[in-house]
């Protein structure tokens, strides 16, 4: 699989013009991916969907997903047809990333369902069945389960392109669940999960895969990478929680590492505020080196 590249984008709704920005800079500098995070219980953040569609609207190439959309405060059903149309509106260019939300207190502060564990798990499995039964139109959509139940109603629109179903998880039976029934992995950031735990992170995936005869290689693998893209080396390899603080040639042999050592394919930066310049220096700088390192240039 050749590699991919994108940035994620807060939807800060005091600063939506700049979201919007950042968007375009990602699509003129050849991106392939736009994230924009889902936190619908941040005051500071707008609607996620609504600053996509927006973000759909002012692009022509690049792909963009929620990274990744609250599954508690968003019920499986509507994300399908969401989903469906934002891939329609635009013509093919939507993926869908999925969790079970970050900030349990939040979710319920909300009004949303208090989920753990094996709840959680069990939400997001009969989540991913609900919105690929109603992707497809003309059949019965009927998943009877502990957290969902949609019974009769008739599947459609279809996507207009095969939707991936990237899930936003670090539990080691979320991680399962990836392997055997998702589309992706979208990694956690550092401070969440360290670097060092990535690795097996992706292998537990692939083993899982191969129990149930899937291919690992078909499973996209999203890391997201936090820092500043500097003039000048200044880390050599982040570990822990450390951002990524370094030249572009640094940059670039950190993507190598995670792709040849940890099984990524698909390289998120998550820029300092919303700085064109450093999406531009990513785009510029960083990608050309990771390809040519990488053999995709």
């Amino acid at each position: 699989m050749q590699a991919r590249f994108g940035i994620s984008i807060p939807p800060v709704a005091a600063a939506l013009p700049d979201v919007i920005d950042m968007a375009v800079a990602a699509d003129a500098e050849g991106l392939d991916l736009v994230g924009i995070q889902d936190h619908p219980y941040n005051a500071e953040f707008g609607d996620a969907f609504a600053v996509i569609g927006a973000c759909l609207a002012a692009t022509g190439l690049v792909s963009i997903y929620p990274g990744v959309a609250n599954l508690p405060l968003r019920t499986p059903a509507m994300l399908a047809k969401q989903a469906a149309t934002f891939d329609l509106l635009s013509g093919g260019r939507f993926e869908l990333g999925l969790g079970s939300g970050a900030f349990e207190s939040g979710v319920i502060g909300m009004g949303g369902p208090a989920r753990k564990g094996r709840a959680a798990l069990m939400a997001l499995a009969e989540g991913i069945a609900i919105i690929r039964a109603e992707w497809r139109p003309g059949q019965l959509v009927s998943v009877v389960g502990t957290e969902y139940t949609v019974q009769g109603i008739e599947g459609g629109p279809a996507p207009a392109h095969d939707i991936g179903i990237w899930l936003g998880a670090m539990g080691p039976h979320a991680l399962d669940l990836i392997g055997s029934a998702a589309d992706g992995w979208v990694a956690p950031l550092p401070n969440w999960m360290p670097w060092e735990q990535w690795a097996d992170a992706n292998a537990r995936i692939d083993a899982v895969a191969r129990s149930v005869g899937r291919d690992p290689r078909t499973i996209t693998r999203l890391a997201a990478l936090p820092g500043v893209v500097s003039d000048r080396p200044l880390h050599p390899r982040p570990r822990g929680s450390d951002p990524i603080h370094g030249s572009p040639q640094e940059w670039a042999d950190i993507i190598v590492w995670l792709a040849r050592e940890a099984g990524f394919d698909t390289f998120i930066y998550w820029p300092p505020g919303f700085d064109v310049d450093q999406v531009q220096r990513f785009a510029r700088q960083v990608v050309p080196l990771a390809r040519n390192l990488l053999g995709d240039g």
